[in-house]
């Protein structure tokens, strides 16, 4: 939401003009509180918008300062007033667990004010520390931030919090109230994942624009250019702005089935997958299974001869689990913790 009103329309105007939208169709926006303005919020909702989602990161001021975002809760309800208000009542609260001068209590203290806004999805995802690859990461190395440990038990106080208050825990970061119809989904078999996250539907391909940003099809994905110049010199070129791309291979869309059942199911079913992939499921993955007995001994997973299923603590590692299976992942021998 950094485009102004008048933007906003246009981008509204031209997307309407190229494709038909279904009348069900659901049209989401992620929003920065910090700058959004009922002006905004009334264009959003003239182009289609139904569902936002509100990056709020942390409450707690001195970890805002730390990580230089201010925005204070007065700020969050504000915006969610101007939706609620313009008729956007399908609402994600977006956090982050990890990040520097964060606590267990202070973390708490966020939880529950987040709840009060009574949000239908949370995404709480983890801070990943790369000053190395974001630069900008180095200066908050000036506060304290978390050691894997403290992770964990803010990973189990999310995990506490959420379900006791009736929200369902779909996988890898994602919690749901219980009619959610990612939920429902779950409980049917039918939920589905792509690059943005979980999905209703299966082989939905993902066209995406602007800079930096990610399409899928069945066999292919492709980047756009990170900068913003390059990105206008390429269209002005009339050319199309992509910077890389790769080609999925028939073992490739094997293993993309495979680990996209596991993070939306969170279990295995050898047998089923073996017929819909026409492979000898147990022989195919024969050297991926033995792996994963290390795992069943950390109790991320319990494994049968047909198939696996994964455990409560699995659930908060399923990144982990799900690595087994991807023939391109540098991080199989990594320690569980380490990804937390």
């Amino acid at each position: 939401n950094f485009l102004s009103p008048e933007q906003i329309e246009r981008l509204g105007g031209m997307l309407q003009a190229r494709f038909d939208f279904a009348a069900d169709a659901e049209m989401s926006v992620e929003i920065d509180p910090r700058t959004l303005t009922k002006a905004k919020v009334d264009a959003f909702v003239a182009m289609g918008i139904n569902r936002a989602s509100l990056g709020v990161q942390d409450l707690d001021p001195e970890v805002q300062k730390a990580i230089h975002r201010i925005q204070p809760t007065e700020m969050n309800r504000e915006a969610i007033k101007w939706l609620r208000d313009a008729g956007i009542d399908s609402l994600n609260v977006d956090l982050i667990y990890g990040l520097p001068g964060q606590s267990v209590e202070s973390f708490k203290c966020t939880l529950d004010e987040v709840l009060d806004y009574k949000p239908d999805r949370f995404a709480i995802f983890s801070y990943a520390h790369i000053p190395w690859s974001k630069f900008a990461q180095k200066i908050l190395e000036q506060s304290s931030i978390p050691e894997a440990s403290v992770k964990i038990q803010l990973l189990q106080l999310i995990v506490k919090t959420l379900k006791g208050r009736g929200y369902a825990h779909i996988g890898m970061d994602h919690f749901t109230v219980a009619d959610d119809s990612l939920a429902v989904a779950q409980r049917a078999g039918t939920l589905q994942r792509n690059f943005q996250g979980y999905s209703l539907y299966a082989d939905t391909e993902i066209c995406s624009f602007g800079i930096s940003s990610i399409s899928q099809t069945d066999r292919t994905y492709r980047q756009n250019v990170k900068e913003l110049d390059v990105y206008y010199k390429r269209l002005d070129a009339g050319e199309l702005p992509i910077e890389r791309g790769y080609m999925l291979d028939r073992e490739d869309r094997i293993r993309r089935e495979v680990i996209m059942r596991l993070m939306c199911d969170m279990k295995l079913d050898y047998r089923s997958l073996g017929e819909s992939l026409d492979i000898d499921f147990k022989e195919h993955f024969r050297l991926d299974l033995d792996k994963l007995e290390s795992l069943q001994r950390d109790g991320l997973v319990e494994l049968q001869d047909d198939g696996l299923a994964v455990t409560d603590l699995g659930r908060l590692l399923i990144r982990n689990i799900a690595v087994a299976f991807d023939a391109h992942s540098v991080e199989k021998e990594k320690a569980f913790s380490k990804a937390v």
